[in-house]
């Protein structure tokens, strides 16, 4: 029963590794304002209570490697309620990879769902 479990945990990283930036870019692209990450991290939980995708321990990764390709920028700001926060916010760069990047999701959802239905 461990092997399947942990096969089970190996499939949902690799899963969530490639949906996690699509997610992030798509959410920051509906954002009229920059975010920061734990409000990113809360308004995802609040999407979706009972499907835990993205731990807040993975998304602030995925955000310095967006950041890192020039696909999102951020900026640190003074919290009066704590440490300066970092805020995101998505480029043009960052627009056009999610143009091409839900393409690809589209693609491969009708391809998978395809295949699974037979």
């Amino acid at each position: 029963m461990s092997d399947i479990s942990a096969s089970t945990r190996k499939f949902q990283k690799e899963l969530n590794s490639g949906t996690s930036s699509l997610v992030l870019l798509s959410v920051l692209n509906r954002s009229p304002e920059p975010m920061y990450g734990y409000q990113i991290a809360k308004m995802l939980e609040e999407s979706g209570p009972d499907i835990p995708m993205m731990k807040q321990g993975t998304l602030y990764p995925v955000l310095r490697s967006l950041e890192e390709n020039s696909l999102l920028e951020s900026t640190v700001e003074p919290s009066v309620s704590g440490p300066p926060r970092r805020y995101y916010k998505i480029t043009e760069d960052g627009r056009a990879a999610l143009i091409e990047w839900l393409e690809l999701w589209k693609q491969t959802k009708k391809f998978v769902d395809a295949i699974l239905k037979g």
